[in-house]
């Protein structure tokens, strides 16, 4: 998808394409990291389904849990479980984020040379 330093930068169309792909790449991580989540909270702490979207959600969201581990092996999950969803943020951001700034430091790069 990206274009070597040399040569312009590609068509919007194209950047759109890759983003668009990017974005549903990024889509699939979060559903995967939420179900993650989901079954950790249920299986560890016993929560029931809806409350155990709720706080593998809040985690990835970056906003902490809801209802507080109970359990050692819950304790352990859910500090795992927020390293994890912390990871997934940076990763995401990277992705959705990395096409544009590649383009951006790319036209910086083609005036440079101009």
């Amino acid at each position: 998808m990206h274009e070597t330093k040399k040569h312009p930068p590609l068509p919007l169309t194209h950047l759109l394409h890759g983003m668009r792909q990017q974005a549903l790449s990024a889509m699939l991580i979060v559903l995967g990291s939420l179900a993650l989540g989901m079954v950790g909270y249920a299986y560890f702490e016993g929560l029931a389904w809806t409350d155990a979207f709720l706080n593998a959600a809040m985690l990835l969201g970056g906003m902490g849990p809801v209802d507080l581990p109970r359990t050692e092996g819950g304790k352990l999950f859910a500090g795992g479980y927020a390293l994890y969803a912390g990871l997934v943020f940076l990763i995401l951001m990277g992705l959705v984020v990395g096409p544009v700034f590649h383009r951006v430091l790319h036209k910086f790069h083609l005036d440079k040379e101009q």
